[in-house]
């Protein structure tokens, strides 16, 4: 089977915690997850942050991108994305400077505005009052990139921005994350790099990515855009077995929906479950914008969003119960989509980063 499409393919994990599992065994799921997808050819593998949900452990990106980046030696490791609103500007800071400064042009920092969790929650996260307000993130992300852009021999003036240190002199590439407008409008203003989560949000894909474009000036990082796609992809032997495999996100979803979510159901609990002709649908209209299905299925639909989108790279995430299934998707989309994706090498993962494309 030919090549797809020769732009980058890259990973995006939540650490899912299964039924039957451990958060724990999660975590090193991932890491094994990375080694595999580094093998495979894949640009880059990020971390996302969620909170207060039984069935998700990437609860620190940090802490878990640097233990990916540790366990792996070229590929690109990152936030898909730290939640500017839940942690001071200066923390962030000073985590990924540091993780800069470990793994050389390795780290990336996507940033969303989202909490990424329940207000409860955020107000612990927090400790304020406060309501979270959209009007806040374009300050926050300005103190963000200034503590990046400090002279670390300066001297820090009495009361001034405080030292960033290590951050100052080890800026990873700064990526803007979002579902809506919002944020694609600001990362075009700003000339950075765009990732969108069609996973979650395909109804404002093409809008969000023509906007993006629209809005976009060059800058020193960028000198046109950049646009990732992040999919939700299950790719299996045939149709049916994928579906089969894929069929624990749609029930996870309508929980999480339904204010209770819990650990990722087995195939076998999604398949017996009682849906309500209204749960159906609600389920049905998740999966339109799922990539699932044999690798002859699943080439069409990642070509089809890809084309649409005119993206620079695709993103994709695999939320599936069996450790060994994830492994096994993830390795035949890596085969669909460059035959010679196994034996990519670093030089080939560096010329995708975008840094003045």
């Amino acid at each position: 089977m030919t090549s797809a499409s020769p732009v980058p393919l890259s990973v995006l994990d939540l650490a899912p915690v299964s039924a039957g599992s451990t958060s724990a065994q999660a975590l090193r799921t991932t890491i094994e997850l990375a080694r595999r997808a580094e093998t495979l050819g894949y640009t880059r593998f990020w971390l996302a942050e969620h909170h207060n949900m039984p069935g998700i452990a990437s609860s620190a990106p940090a802490v878990l991108v640097g233990q990916v980046a540790a366990a792996t030696s070229t590929m690109r490791v990152g936030s898909g994305g730290v939640m500017l609103p839940n942690h001071p500007p200066l923390v962030i800071a000073e985590q990924f400077g540091m993780l800069a400064a470990l793994h050389p042009d390795r780290i990336d920092l996507g940033i969303g505005r989202a909490p990424g969790t329940d207000a409860h929650t955020a107000h612990a996260l927090r400790r304020s009052t406060a309501p979270l307000s959209a009007d806040d993130f374009p300050q926050q992300l300005g103190e963000l990139m200034g503590y990046f852009e400090q002279d670390p021999d300066e001297a820090v003036e009495p009361g001034g921005m405080p030292l960033a240190v290590p951050a100052a002199g080890n800026q990873p590439p700064l990526w803007l994350l979002g579902s809506s407008d919002y944020s694609a409008t600001l990362a075009g203003m700003l000339g950075l790099p765009f990732a969108f989560a069609h996973h979650f949000s395909a109804a404002n894909t093409l809008p969000a990515a023509a906007i993006y474009r629209a809005n976009f000036r060059p800058s020193p990082v960028l000198d046109r855009p950049y646009l990732m796609i992040a999919a939700s992809v299950v790719v299996a032997d045939d149709d049916e077995t994928a579906r089969w495999h894929a069929g624990p996100m749609g029930l996870s979803f309508l929980r999480l929906r339904q204010g209770r979510p819990g650990l990722l159901p087995s195939p076998e609990e999604a398949a017996d479950y009682p849906y309500t002709a209204f749960e159906r649908k609600a389920v049905a209209d998740r999966q339109a914008s799922q990539i699932v299905g044999g690798p002859a299925t699943v080439l069409a639909g990642v070509t089809k969003l890809v084309a649409a989108t005119k993206a620079d790279e695709l993103m994709v995430t695999t939320m599936v119960h069996d450790p060994l299934v994830r492994f096994r998707s993830y390795e035949l989309l890596a085969t669909l989509w460059s035959p010679e994706s196994g034996t990519r090498t670093q030089a080939t993962t560096a010329a995708v980063t975008p840094a003045r494309t």
